[in-house]
């Protein structure tokens, strides 16, 4: 049964071109029964939301500034999600901003057992990306709705830069995961590498690295052996990993049982 999320959109911290690929990306972690969008409407900045709202149901809700200089949007939006959270409707939130001051709001909700996604710019604050459960970068939404529609070396070439190095941080991290749940042989479970990542570095993503899924990103990694092991349903395969030495700046690649 899916889950029953709130979403609520910061307009005034969020872009609109690419509001149909945050939907999609948001209907993978469960079923939006609530879609709103805060701002003051009457913005030139703002009109472009207008057609995007009756295009994908989302209800928009008018909030004047009331003095210069502070954001009534976000007062609004924090009242609204606390209201939602009482009212027992939904088993989540995505907060869709790029703005740390709803650092407190999303630890708040998390408090109350909420399961709570984000989504924001790369220039999301690091405070914010780490108060949610799971935090997801626009950049790569945008990235992946032109895959289908890249067709010119420069493109190709332009997209590629846009993407994370896989550095040695980012193999330390993975490799000292895999240590935490090693069996006795130093095997791990992907899926649970995986799962344990999120929960270390709520942004952490393969597709911030340029790769769709998370085993062609450790395949890229040769300290890292991956093992496919085939279970009684025949063409399902559960993948596993472990760290290995490194003789002659070589390792094992990957095998099946």
């Amino acid at each position: 049964m899916d889950h029953k999320l709130a979403v609520l959109i910061d307009a005034d911290n969020i872009p609109s071109a690419n509001v149909k690929e945050m939907l999609e990306e948001i209907a993978k972690y469960g079923n939006p029964t609530i879609k709103r969008i805060y701002g003051d409407f009457t913005k030139p900045y703002l009109t472009k939301w207008k057609n995007l709202l009756l295009e994908n149901a989302i209800t928009p809700v008018q909030q004047y500034g009331y003095t210069t200089g502070k954001n009534a949007t976000d007062s609004a939006m924090i009242i609204d999600a606390m209201d939602i959270l009482y009212s027992g409707r939904v088993d989540g939130f995505c907060l869709v901003s790029s703005d740390s001051d709803f650092t407190r709001l999303a630890t708040r909700l998390r408090e109350a057992g909420m399961v709570v996604y984000g989504i924001g710019e790369k220039k999301t604050p690091n405070p914010f990306i780490v108060a949610c459960d799971r935090f997801i970068y626009i950049e790569i939404l945008k990235a992946g709705s032109e895959d289908s529609d890249e067709s010119s070396t420069e493109g190709k070439e332009t997209k590629k830069a846009d993407v994370d190095k896989v550095t040695p941080a980012v193999v330390k991290l993975i490799s000292s995961t895999i240590s935490d749940l090693a069996d006795e042989d130093g095997w791990a479970f992907l899926g649970d590498v995986g799962s344990l990542l999120q929960k270390k570095q709520p942004n952490f993503d393969s597709r911030n690295f340029g790769f769709q899924k998370l085993t062609p990103l450790i395949q890229s990694i040769k300290s890292i052996e991956i093992d496919a092991r085939e279970t009684s349903k025949g063409r399902f395969k559960l993948i596993y990993v472990k760290n290995v030495e490194q003789p002659g700046g070589r390792s094992k690649r990957s095998k099946s049982r």
